[in-house]
């Protein structure tokens, strides 16, 4: 009798154990989590997603499910915040210029404030929230940023001074918009995904960003000339967000490794930026188009020309009760450090 008892004993906890098993295993397979980017699927910056979401995967122990929608599928670039907001994705990758005036301190990162390359652009952007934690993300959970190398002029007709630009349509998005009035040019507002036709068509007659964006995007293929104006190189910062809800809802140890993977990733999406930008030179020169180097006179009228956009911004910042003279201040800080080479 004592035996049956102790057989049937065992056999309900061995049951009581399979069943938390696979209740345990079900519950980690719900765990499944949408990603919306706007970058096209072959898009460098997609790439770099695609490895960070394997890697919590990887690290989450099975835990966690990232299924990728790449080309703005799931919400297009200027909706991807407010979808993560609304839980329409789990987490989104685009610009803050995209959604001009809602983060007016992250917009200080676009000024034109002469960044060398994306990996110190990349590193100015994290530091920058961390230290500012701006409210207008209080909203999400901020997994990293990421930023360009500098913009550049991008055009059908070559510019190589301010008189060639004054008048000429340039596709531009945010701040950057600001800086081509400033040289002179008409801004033309829209999203990277709309340049290559608009520039086919005429709708604009030339583009201002990373020399990335002429192999990235194809824009190589419907511009002649690229004016290397170093000089006045902005940045676009571009954000990696969650839903805040889910993110409260996972548990502690998959915090932390979505957390430590982010972090990790911060670098790599830098570097991918910089790779890029040789690629995207290389690409635009093996079609024959023409790269055009500033004079050192030339390239001090174009600084001198955009300087008073920082100061209207810092102005502006100032009224809406955002500390533009600070955020400036940390932002030209921060890339004076990361300049610096390592040792």
């Amino acid at each position: 009798m004592k035996k049956t008892t102790s057989g049937h004993l065992s056999f309900i906890i061995a049951l009581a154990a399979a069943f938390t098993l696979l209740w345990g295993a079900a519950a980690w397979a719900a765990t499944s989590l949408t990603y919306s980017i706007f970058f096209p699927p072959t898009h460098a910056q997609t790439k770099a997603a695609e490895t960070w979401a394997r890697e919590v995967e990887k690290r989450s122990a099975g835990k966690i499910k990232i299924s990728l929608f790449p080309g703005g599928t799931l919400t297009p670039a200027d909706q991807c915040y407010d979808g993560v907001v609304k839980g329409i994705s789990d987490i989104g990758m685009s610009a803050f210029a995209y959604t001009r005036g809602r983060f007016p301190q992250m917009e200080t990162l676009d000024l034109p404030l002469g960044y060398p390359n994306g990996l110190v652009a990349t590193r100015v952007a994290n530091e920058f929230y961390r230290i500012l934690n701006p409210k207008a993300l209080d909203n999400v959970k901020v997994l990293y940023l990421h930023a360009h190398g500098p913009g550049l002029l991008h055009t059908k007709k070559p510019v190589k001074s301010l008189e060639d630009l004054k008048g000429m349509k340039i596709r531009s998005t945010g701040f950057s918009a600001k800086v081509v009035e400033m040289l002179g040019g008409v801004p033309v507002a829209m999203p990277q995904g709309e340049t290559y036709e608009a520039l086919s068509k005429g709708i604009a007659d030339g583009t201002i960003g990373p020399i990335e964006v002429l192999k990235g995007w194809k824009q190589g293929e419907v511009i002649k000339s690229t004016t290397d104006c170093f000089d006045v190189g902005y940045t676009t910062a571009f954000f990696v967000v969650m839903n805040l809800r889910k993110w409260n809802s996972l548990p502690p140890d998959v915090r932390k490794t979505f957390e430590d993977v982010s972090r990790e990733w911060i670098d790599v999406h830098g570097k991918a930026w910089d790779e890029a930008d040789r690629e995207g030179r290389a690409f635009t020169k093996s079609l024959g188009n023409q790269i055009i180097t500033l004079s050192p006179q030339e390239s001090a009228r174009w600084k001198k020309a955009v300087r008073p956009a920082i100061e209207e911004y810092i102005k502006t910042a100032e009224k809406k009760g955002v500390p533009g003279g600070k955020s400036v201040k940390e932002a030209e800080s921060l890339i004076a450090k990361y300049k610096k080479p390592s040792r």
